[in-house]
C-alpha cells in the first residue's frame, strides 16, 4: 500500500483512512484510451472512467483531458470547487508521487505558478462578481428589438423596406441573445449555477429557438481545447475547410474533395450564410432526438410557436418563411465573422499537450476595444481574457487585461490586439493561406 503505482486492494478507489497510492506520469499516460480515463486534479490521481459519461459537461469535455493535469481547466470551468469535489472524492485512486512534477511533459512550470497567482488576484479584486445592472439591460435591450421589429411591421406593413429593417433589427437580436446566453451558459451571471443554467435555456430556447445543452456540449469543448483537431467542434471543419496543419495533411495525401485553394472564395457562399440557418438548425435539432433533450425541444419549439403565430398575420406561410430565412441568414453572417476572426488565424493543429495559459494564448487574439465594438461582439473581442477566465463576466475584461499583459510580457507569450476590421480580413487572408499550403504539397510532395 502507498508504493508507486499500487491502487490498493480494490481497483478504481482509494480505500478511506488508508495511505493514498502514489503514481508516476508514466503511468497516468497509459489510461487515455476509450473507457480507461484516468486525469490529475491538484495533485490527485482521479479514474473518471465510468463516471464520464455522467459528466455534466458531456464524456468528452472531461475525456479531452485524460492523462493530464486538468488542475486549471477544473478551476476555469466551475464556479463552486468545494461542491465539485464532493463529486470527484469517489474517483479518487491515488495521488502523483512525491518526486514527480504537477504537470507532464516540458512544461513551464513558472508561468504554471503565475498565472494561478493572477487568477487568484483577479477573484479578490472581485472580477468574476457580475453586475445585475448590465445584464439586466442586456436583456432588456434584447427584448425591445424584438417588440419594435414587430411594431414596424405592424405600423407601417409587410413591404419590402419595413420588412428589411425589421429582419435587420431582428438579426441583431439574435446576435446578443447569443452573447447572453453564451455568458449563461458560462455561469458568469449569477451566483447559482442552476439559476445561469434555467436563464440559458430561456434565453437559448424562447428567444433562439436553439438547445442549451447542445451549445454548451459543442462549446465547452472548444474552450478546454481551442483549435485543437478533433477536440474543438469549431475548427474540425475538413473536408469542407483546411485549416492549419490539415492544409499539408491532405496535400501529402493528395486529398481533393472540393478546390482548396479556392475556398477563401467559396467560403463567402457557405460559410457566412449558412452556419446558422443550416449546419446549426440541423446538428442543434439532431442532438436534442439523439440525447432525448425534450425540455430543450419544447423550448425551441415556443420560440418557432411565437415566431410564425407573431408573423403569419402579415406574410401568410411563404412570406414568413422567407422572412426567417432572412433573419438567420444576417445572423449567421455575424456570428461567422465575430466568433471566427479571434481563432481563425492564429495557430491550428493537433493535440501539443501545453498548460491552460499557453494553449488559450496560442488559439486566440483581441480586437482593439471601443463602446461600438465591445457591444456589437459582445465582449468577444476580448477573446484572450475570455478563455483564461471562462467565468469571468464580460464587463471585467477590460479590468484584468493589464495583468494578462503584464503575464504574457514576463514570459514572452504573445498578445495580439488587432483593429477590427484588420481581424476580418485575417479570417480570409488565414484561409486563402491554408489552401496554398494545400496546393503546393498536393502538387509537390
Amino acid at each position: 500500500m502507498g508504493g508507486v503505482g499500487e491502487p490498493g486492494p480494490r481497483e478504481g478507489s482509494a480505500q478511506p483512512g488508508a495511505p493514498l497510492p502514489t503514481f508516476c506520469w508514466e503511468q497516468i499516460r497509459a489510461h487515455d484510451q476509450p473507457g480507461d480515463k484516468w486525469l490529475v486534479i491538484e495533485r490527485r490521481v482521479y479514474d473518471i472512467s465510468r463516471w464520464a459519461q455522467r459528466h455534466p459537461g458531456g464524456s468528452r469535455l472531461i475525456g479531452h483531458h485524460g492523462a493530464e493535469d486538468a488542475t486549471d481547466a477544473f478551476r476555469a470551468f466551475h464556479q463552486d470547487l468545494n461542491f465539485v469535489r464532493k463529486f470527484l472524492q469517489p474517483l479518487l485512486i491515488g495521488e502523483l508521487a512525491p518526486e514527480e512534477p504537477s504537470q507532464d511533459g516540458p512544461l513551464n512550470a513558472q508561468l504554471v505558478e503565475d498565472f494561478r497567482a493572477l487568477h487568484q488576484a483577479a477573484e479578490d479584486m472581485k472580477l468574476f462578481d457580475a453586475s445585475p445592472t448590465f445584464f439586466a439591460f442586456l436583456l432588456g435591450h434584447i427584448l425591445a428589438m424584438e417588440v419594435l421589429a414587430w411594431l414596424l411591421i405592424y405600423l407601417l406593413g409587410p413591404g419590402w423596406v419595413p420588412s428589411a429593417l425589421a429582419a435587420f433589427i431582428l438579426a441583431i437580436s439574435q446576435a446578443q441573445s447569443w452573447c447572453l446566453q453564451h455568458d449563461l451558459g458560462h455561469a458568469s451571471i449569477f451566483k447559482k449555477s442552476r439559476w445561469n443554467h434555467v436563464a440559458q435555456k430561456f434565453v437559448m430556447g424562447q428567444l433562439k429557438g436553439f438547445s442549451a445543452h447542445w451549445w454548451n456540449f459543442r462549446h465547452f469543448q472548444h474552450h478546454a481545447k481551442p483549435n485543437i483537431f478533433h477536440k474543438d467542434p469549431d475548427v474540425t471543419v475538413a473536408p469542407v475547410f483546411l485549416l492549419g496543419e490539415s492544409s499539408v495533411e491532405y496535400g501529402k495525401k493528395k486529398r481533393r474533395y472540393l478546390p482548396y485553394n479556392q475556398q477563401h472564395l467559396y467560403f463567402f457562399l457557405i460559410g457566412p450564410p449558412l452556419l446558422t440557418l443550416v449546419n446549426f438548425e440541423v446538428e442543434n435539432l439532431a442532438y436534442m432526438l439523439v440525447c432525448m433533450q425534450w425540455a430543450d425541444l419544447l423550448w425551441a419549439a415556443s420560440f418557432y410557436a411565437r415566431f410564425f403565430l407573431s408573423y403569419l398575420p402579415f406574410y401568410g406561410v411563404p412570406g414568413v418563411l422567407l422572412f426567417f430565412v432572412a433573419v438567420r441568414v444576417l445572423e449567421s453572417h455575424w456570428f461567422v465573422w465575430i466568433t471566427q476572426m479571434n481563432h481563425i488565424p492564429k495557430e491550428i493543429g493537433h493535440e501539443k499537450h501545453r498548460d491552460w495559459a499557453s494553449s488559450q494564448l496560442a488559439a486566440t487574439c483581441n480586437v482593439e476595444p471601443s463602446l461600438f465594438t465591445n457591444w456589437f461582439s459582445g465582449h468577444l473581442n476580448f477573446q484572450i481574457e475570455h478563455h483564461l477566465f471562462p467565468r469571468m463576466p464580460r464587463h471585467n475584461y477590460s479590468r484584468v487585461a493589464p495583468l494578462v499583459k503584464s503575464l504574457c510580457a514576463k514570459h514572452g507569450l504573445s498578445y495580439e490586439v488587432k483593429p477590427f476590421l484588420t481581424a476580418l480580413v485575417d479570417i480570409v487572408r488565414s484561409l486563402k493561406k491554408s489552401g496554398d499550403i494545400w496546393l503546393d504539397a498536393y502538387l509537390h510532395q
